[in-house]
């Protein structure tokens, strides 16, 4: 597998909430210098990322972030924002609540809402893994299929763990042709990022992968 490969699958991500622009701008940079496939960053940098990189990166930011519980008026609304702002990329946390009431039909209208407010936009639906049971996981994976969405996404990173292999095998059989795999969470290094690509991941959420190639891998964070 080429380096190129990887890095091309790879979200660049700065979600942390002391994040400053120059953090920001330094993650940037990285991404476009590596060729990933975007940098994932906060709402609040959306418009000053976009006026930065040009067309030379895309945007990609976080809505309802990282606990899912906004109302779907809310998210919606932080999507058209973000959008306007510039954004090409949407990953959106569900409301987890509502999976463990097994509100099922609601999470699937909230999806097909914010779906409708990305006006043709990429959108990835992030399930938090870490707080399901494998039974709402693979109803996820169905309710992902069934919403329009181009991406199902294992975890925000801010929670009790990352991706995981049994999850990216598990989605993979459990999800429609036209839904692929976003794993975030739980990569270290290289190595880490392309056993997830040979599972079947087409992106790859991580702040580390592209630091470790240049050999100042964070011990810690997302």
């Amino acid at each position: 597998m080429k380096l190129e490969d990887i890095l091309n699958k790879v979200d660049h991500t700065l979600l942390k909430q002391e994040s400053t622009w120059a953090q920001i701008k330094t993650i940037l940079d990285e991404a476009i210098e590596y060729h990933a496939a975007s940098a994932c960053i906060p709402p609040s940098f959306v418009k000053q990322a976009k006026e930065y990189v040009g067309e030379r990166l895309n945007i990609c930011t976080v809505i309802g972030f990282p606990n899912g519980y906004n109302t779907t008026a809310v998210k919606c609304f932080e999507t058209e924002d973000a959008i306007k702002n510039g954004a090409e990329e949407i990953d959106m946390v569900i409301n987890i609540g509502w999976v463990k009431e097994k509100k099922f039909d609601a999470i699937l209208e909230e999806i097909k809402a914010i779906k409708a407010s990305c006006n043709g936009k990429l959108l990835k639906v992030i399930i938090e893994t870490c707080l399901l049971t494998e039974e709402e996981k693979i109803k996820m994976c169905q309710i992902v299929t069934r919403s329009g969405a181009e991406y199902i996404k294992t975890s925000t990173g801010f929670s009790t763990g990352g991706a995981t292999k049994e999850d990216v095998c598990l989605f993979a059989s459990n999800i429609g042709p036209h839904v692929s795999i976003k794993a975030a969470g739980g990569m270290n290094n290289l190595e880490d990022a392309k056993a997830f690509v040979a599972l079947g991941t087409s992106r790859l959420g991580s702040s580390r992968v592209i630091k470790s190639i240049k050999g100042n891998a964070p011990t810690s964070g997302y």
